[in-house]
């Protein structure tokens, strides 16, 4: 008995959606709840599971196809159909067919084995024709391995020639480690240098100084030279993905409706990296979660929303809208594209809240379990641009949404202090953080407190409270 599986409503105003890749092929055995495909729709990139155990019969929908929620995709069937058993017979009988011309010449291997008896040396002189093939130096040897018969005798013997080569160049090599002084020693340790592959050019085959110097920077050259990979998509037209596609579209229609500009503030967080570094142990043994700089910055931005909501307010015709929770979209990097999931009254949570929910989405976006409505109902934005070693960006505002805070990397630089009156240089965490609004609600004065209510909240550095452990 056979059953269709069909594509499931992936969301409220989800209507269709594209194949993007399918995880089994015909034949394959399916659980419950295991993935069968990847789709691609406007708002989300997800799995399909499968709803009955079986065997797939077959595949309705191609890769890249676009089809209407409800249409069938596949077939999976009870395991009555011959079609698997077929299908993995001549994979079975494959190998093996490969398998026994791959090894043939090795069982000949053995034959010359007992070549190496000199006795027979006499009786096989007449068969002189080898010796001259490529290996003149041993006349001898190669006379017996001429006896069997494939023309693979030769090989034994420059494994042989080649095998007595290396035991030669490892004792000029072990001669010479016998001249390696306790200062050229030290030298090779501290340059990271392995003095076996140090050819020695001091007399007797020495090794010195020079050598060690001249080994070093040829070891510092070799590595510094893969720096650079160059990436297999250079030269090439590659068709844009789906999310691609609905990235670009609503960044072009958000910049051509709405005054986009962006402000900056720059944030000594030194007292935030010092409270980090000496809690994160004791926090991640807690909670089972990294504690870095992005939950400081999500705590510090939620509370700005509350005490400035134009920041976390909306257009909607002629009116304002004030959410009465603070949404903040979480932008997360994936192969696929930019996706934004969303942490839910962010006003409500701590350190810990926001760790656990950061570091719940963000791995689930990566791995395609998202769920359509996670992607949904944001109010304001945070994107970590830092995490890439970036100073600060001036983010795009995605509508409806009227402001994003891009958050850079935080990182030590000489700044003046002011204690007690008297000014100070020194070295302090500093991060940028820059506000991109949109002005036709939110003002300057808007943009500005907003900004300075996170640099108080992140300078003061009082978090001890709100760790949540």
């Amino acid at each position: 008995m056979s059953e269709s599986v069909s594509l499931p409503a992936l969301g409220e105003s989800v209507t269709e959606g594209t194949v993007t890749r399918w995880l089994k092929n015909v034949g394959d055995r399916v659980e419950v709840d295991e993935p069968l495909l990847e789709v691609s729709t406007d708002k989300v990139d997800t799995e399909i599971p499968s709803p009955v155990a079986g065997i797939i019969e077959a595949i309705l929908v191609q890769e890249d196809e676009t089809v209407e929620v409800g249409t069938p995709l596949v077939t999976i069937g009870d395991g009555s159909a011959p079609a698997a058993p077929i299908a993995e017979a001549p994979a079975a009988e494959a190998p093996p067919a490969e398998v026994p011309a791959a090894e043939a010449p090795e069982p000949v291997a053995p034959a010359p084995a007992p070549v190496t008896v000199p006795a027979p040396v006499a009786a096989p002189v007449p068969v002189a024709a080898p010796a001259p093939v490529t290996v003149p130096a041993p006349v001898a040897a190669p006379a017996p391995v001429a006896a069997p018969v494939p023309v693979a005798a030769p090989a034994p013997v420059a494994v042989q020639a080649s095998a007595a080569a290396a035991p030669a160049a490892r004792g000029s090599h072990a001669g010479t480690s016998g001249y390696v002084t306790p200062i050229v020693r030290k030298m090779a340790n501290e340059a990271g240098v392995d003095l076996s592959t140090v050819s020695g050019t001091g007399v007797g085959g020495r090794i010195r100084k020079e050598d060690i110097v001249q080994a070093a920077s040829a070891v510092s050259a070799a590595v510094a030279a893969p720096a650079i990979e160059i990436s297999p998509l250079r030269g090439t037209t590659q068709p844009m993905s789906r999310l691609r596609k609905v990235v670009a579209e609503r960044a072009v229609i958000s910049m051509q409706s709405s005054a986009q500009l962006t402000t900056v503030v720059e944030v000594d967080v030194t007292r935030v990296a010092l409270l980090r570094d000496r809690v994160k142990g004791a926090f991640a043994e807690k909670t089972g979660n990294k504690l870095s700089f992005l939950p400081f910055f999500a705590l510090a931005a939620a509370e700005a929303l509350r005490a400035i909501p134009i920041v976390n307010a909306t257009i909607d015709g002629d009116t304002i809208v004030y959410p009465a929770q603070e949404n903040i979209s979480i932008a997360v990097d994936t192969e696929r594209g930019l996706l934004t999931p969303v942490v839910r009254n962010a006003g409500e949570l701590d350190l810990a809240g926001f760790a656990a929910q950061i570091a719940d989405l963000a791995a689930r976006t990566r791995d395609n379990k998202l769920k359509p409505d996670e992607l949904s109902g944001g109010t304001f934005t945070l994107t970590n641009t830092g995490s890439r070693g970036a100073l600060f960006d001036t983010p795009v505002v995605f509508l409806p949404q009227s402001a994003i805070l891009g958050t850079g990397i935080v990182y030590k630089k000489p700044l003046v202090v002011t204690n007690d009156g008297l000014d100070s240089i020194a070295i302090r965490s500093s991060v940028y953080l820059a506000l991109s609004y949109d002005h036709r609600i939110i003002d300057g004065a808007d943009a500005a407190s907003f900004l300075t209510t996170m640099k108080t909240r992140l300078e003061a550095g009082a978090f001890e409270g709100d760790l949540g452990i």
